[in-house]
């Protein structure tokens, strides 16, 4: 089947042509044309035969096909309709594909899951998300927490790296700490922009997100931990004491932040960029009304 693999170059030019397809910049679609890739996306992403597989954006079915191959059942989010008659071409040699037309960030997606597969089933998220929303849809994934083993996806490089960064280095940031109270984020290969029709600007890389059972902090409300991670991170060169001073201005003055900062043994001169997920769950902890 592989000699005609949605994925190649050839292949790709003749669906398109086949339905004259224009791509739509406005839905980022850039279509993936090197089956190896895909074969290497789908080993990092574990998945197994009895596993099934949510993908964002199938496109014209390249990766759709290889999750087809691998899996016991995929589910697509196709938000473009213009796809829907070309995916029923490239996929029709497989039964265990289901193309739903729907925006992910409308979808309820706990309800298809229930739907779609059977219970207890291992469900991994494996996609080429579209660049320009690749933030605003993992983050609805985690925060919807889906139960769902693992996320892997090709997105641009740099928003990979912010990702899966540890503190102390330029990429870390609010980001970090919000997909790592979720996930164990590894960047496990870099992907070329040359592997793409048409190619993007950047280049590219695959992430993998483990989901975790619990986040690794004790939180006594996410939601102000959370704006408490965004407030160190306000002006990253300023210090930690002037960026909650800015961002609690109000209701706590530098006497009292002084006094916190103590009690949890943390130096006010020091940056956002340097505190662990540990020491940021103690300091949104201390600072915590109820």
């Amino acid at each position: 089947m592989n000699n005609r693999a949605v994925a190649t170059p050839t292949r790709t030019k003749e669906i398109l042509a086949k339905y004259g397809f224009s791509f739509k910049k406005s839905l980022g679609q850039n279509f993936l044309v090197d089956v190896n890739i895909l074969k290497n996306i789908i080993e990092h992403a574990g998945i197994q035969k009895e596993a099934g597989a949510i993908e964002i954006g199938p496109g014209i079915g390249a990766l759709t096909e290889q999750l087809a191959i691998h899996s016991d059942k995929v589910v697509a989010f196709e938000i473009d309709q213009r796809l829907l008659p070309i995916l029923e071409d490239t996929l029709q040699d497989y039964d265990n594909v289901e193309v739903i037309n729907q925006d992910i960030l409308k979808a309820d997606v706990e309800e298809v899951i229930k739907e779609q597969f059977t219970s207890g089933q291992s469900i991994h998220v494996v996609a080429n998300l579209p660049y320009y929303i690749t933030t605003p849809i993992l983050m609805k994934l985690l925060m919807d927490r889906l139960p769902i083993s693992s996320l892997t996806v090709m997105i641009q490089k740099e928003v990979a790296d912010r990702m899966a960064a540890s503190p102390n280095s330029k990429s870390y940031g609010s980001l970090s700490i919000a997909v790592q109270y979720y996930t164990e984020a590894q960047v496990v290969m870099n992907v070329p922009k040359t592997v793409f029709q048409p190619q993007p600007n950047v280049d590219s890389a695959v992430l993998h997100l483990k989901m975790r059972n619990q986040p690794p902090v004790d939180v006594k409300d996410e939601d102000f931990f959370f704006d408490v991670v965004k407030a160190t991170f306000g002006q990253r060169r300023k210090t930690l004491m002037n960026n909650l001073a800015r961002h609690f201005k109000g209701q706590y003055d530098k006497e009292a932040l002084q006094s916190y900062l103590d009690q949890i043994e943390i130096d006010p001169r020091r940056r956002g960029e340097s505190l662990s997920m540990d020491e940021f769950a103690k300091l949104a902890n201390i600072l915590y009304q109820e």
